[in-house]
């Protein structure tokens, strides 16, 4: 086979290098995070059972439901991702990197969590008028959480999962904190004092909140880029989107959320708002703070991770920046005269001289060569 001009045989063209080059990441340790996420669906819905079938809580079933669904919500958002993502890390190593393959099996994955949530929940609860909301409310939540996971940038995605993660279960043990910082902000018997402690209570939650998703968010995709250049030293590095996107995405299911509480959750809220006065200032109350809540976690977690990120970044450099002591280029090359003496410096002497000099020899050639 000849090889044209100006055109690389098919063994060293560049096309596979490219195709090699646009091909997404994987997100590591997808199937531990599933495994995580779907622990603590099942403890969210555990707990919630605990406290609606308990004789000693003193309020009803439909109030103490209102209040743990939000949680349930958050974890069946962050489960069906996880689950779904672990899925498409699967079918992308079988099959390739197709979207349509992959956007099915996220949604799969999602209907997978939110089936087996919805079963759990009809057979573990009371037949009450608030389980069917409960377990569609949370197997949307999973379907939706796994549609999510369908996006291109798995890293991104996967340190997204971390970071919801780690904040909801900082989100519950800080809950043990709020009776000292309660103290510590100046609250009072008085009902303004109350107001002002818990209002400052909730800055510093979702401060924290913001901070550690940021950080988490930084330190996932860190790590997955460092073990696709170990296996790959072409691999192509995420850019600070991707960095933006992964703070922000706790912040961002916990405003989804919300919404879905908002829509799915209706009636249920209704009910519980019906109950009194005080349970209708106490809903309004509590999902005004979720949304403010989420608001912060986003905008503190994206503004953490860029800010992590920036620092690992290195100073541009320009191409016409040298040193001022740097020799010059010219003066490196080797000098030919320096090593023979007698060597004339054809380039260095004036070309009018040279052209002279030529023309005297040439006019006499008996003086050019004394032996003629």
């Amino acid at each position: 086979m000849t090889k044209q001009p100006g055109r690389p045989p098919a063994a060293e063209s560049d096309e596979p290098a490219v195709n090699a080059g646009t091909r997404p990441l994987p997100a590591p340790g997808a199937t531990v995070l599933a495994l995580l996420a779907l622990g603590w669906l099942a403890a969210m819905l555990w707990s919630t059972r605990e406290a609606i079938t308990s004789a000693a809580a003193g309020v009803t079933a439909i109030s103490l439901s209102a209040f743990a669904l939000p949680g349930v919500i958050s974890a069946a958002l962050v489960a069906g991702a996880g689950v779904a993502l672990a899925g498409g890390n699967l079918l992308a190593r079988r099959y390739g990197d197709w979207a349509t393959l992959r956007f099915a099996g996220a949604i799969g994955g999602g209907m997978l969590v939110g089936l087996a949530a919805a079963v759990a929940i009809n057979l573990t609860y009371f037949d009450t008028s608030t389980t069917n909301v409960i377990a569609g409310t949370t197997a949307a939540a999973a379907i939706i959480g796994g549609a999510l996971a369908a996006a291109r940038t798995a890293p991104a995605i996967g340190a997204v999962v971390t970071a919801a993660l780690g904040t909801l279960i900082f989100v519950v043990a800080f809950s043990r904190a709020r009776d000292p910082l309660f103290d510590l902000f100046g609250a009072g018997d008085s009902q303004e004092s109350l107001i002002s402690a818990a209002k400052w209570v909730s800055r510093t939650e979702s401060l924290v909140a913001g901070i550690l998703a940021g950080l988490l968010a930084f330190g996932y995709l860190t790590w997955a880029r460092r073990r696709a250049v170990r296996r790959d030293p072409d691999a192509p590095a995420l850019r600070w989107p991707a960095y933006l996107i992964a703070g922000a995405g706790p912040g961002l299911l916990l405003l989804l959320a919300e919404v879905i509480i908002r829509v799915g959750g209706r009636s249920l809220l209704d009910l519980a708002s019906a109950l009194s006065e005080a349970d209708a200032v106490a809903q309004t109350s509590l999902g005004t703070s979720r949304v403010d809540n989420g608001i912060w976690v986003l905008f503190v977690g994206a503004l953490t991770a860029l800010i992590a990120f920036g620092r690992t970044l290195s100073p541009a450099h320009a191409d016409d920046d040298e040193p001022a002591d740097s020799p010059s280029p010219v003066a490196d090359q080797a000098d030919p005269a320096d090593d023979k003496p007698g060597y004339a410096k054809a380039y260095d002497a004036d070309p009018t001289e040279t052209s002279d000099d030529a023309q005297a020899v040439d006019a006499d050639p008996a003086k050019a060569d004394p032996a003629r």
